[in-house]
């Protein structure tokens, strides 16, 4: 696989959006990123099962930079909840080693796709329909925070996103304000991204016919000129996210999600 002037430019601008969207919503760019990964992969002759694994796990690998432009930009506004972070990095840690290093090498692509799609679905529909939580709802215990984090990192583990689509509504189900959510999970984008990306590294060691480029399942001009336009534009997102009220800004998350849902769905039942 060449890397043409039309490859470069393509990442260049996809990495532009999603630098964008990572700030403005908190997940680390990689629900816009897999599906536009899959398809250029694909129109490079990348097998359908694979390009998707590989998609996964180079959107998991930018977002260690995306995620560090965009948290910075909301900690200027003091908006991360550091402590909530605090609670719930271990277990993120723990929950994206199990799910990158074991389990995402076992499932097809295909599964992968599909199951990449119900969980999108699910959070656009949580966000888009505005539940409010019971006023007197409040982030659980230490022990709570820590499982609520394994299946954080174990979800976005397999979907190579930076579990904003699970955190976000998690967070603003416990009353936590929609940006101060946004901008906490913006800050567990890092370690979601760096537990998984050795897991992805790791098991993608045995695998045959990966394209040039690669190291495991990460394709590396995904990862280089994908993050160099992300770092730029995600600041750009995290000040348009402070300036919007909260409705529209769910609608926006949900309306994102909801499109790249559709997409992946479709790949998943045609490969």
């Amino acid at each position: 696989m060449s890397l043409e002037p039309l490859l470069i430019a393509q990442l260049v601008l996809l990495g532009i959006g999603t630098g964008f969207l990572a700030g403005l919503l908190g997940i680390g760019g990689g629900m816009v990123m897999v599906p536009f990964l899959t398809y250029m992969l694909g129109a490079r002759g990348v097998e359908a099962e694979l390009a998707v694994k590989m998609a996964i796990a180079s959107s998991m690998a930018t977002i260690i930079f995306t995620s560090v432009a965009s948290v910075r930009a909301h900690h200027r506004r003091g908006a991360v909840r550091w402590d909530i972070a605090r609670r719930l990095a271990p277990g993120i840690v723990l929950g994206s080693l199990v799910a990158s290093l074991g389990v995402f090498a076992l499932l097809k692509g295909s599964w992968l796709a599909l199951f990449f799609a119900a969980f999108v679905g699910f959070s656009a529909t949580q966000m888009f329909m505005d539940k409010k939580p019971k006023p007197t709802r409040q982030m659980p215990g230490t022990g709570g925070q820590l499982a609520a984090g394994g299946a954080i990192g174990f979800l976005s583990g397999l979907v190579g996103a930076g579990g904003g689509f699970i955190s976000v509504p998690f967070m603003t189900w416990c009353n936590v304000a929609i940006h101060n959510a946004v901008a906490t999970s913006a800050a567990l984008g890092f370690p979601i991204a760096l537990a998984n990306v050795v897991g992805y590294v790791v098991s993608g060691q045995a695998v045959e016919n990966l394209p040039a480029y690669s190291f495991g399942y990460i394709w590396l001009p995904a990862l280089v000129v994908v993050a160099a336009g992300s770092v730029f534009t995600a600041p750009l997102g995290a000040r348009a996210a402070h300036a919007l009220p909260v409705k529209p800004l769910k609608r926006v998350f949900a309306t994102v999600l909801y499109l790249l849902a559709a997409y992946m769905a479709y790949k998943g039942l045609t490969a």
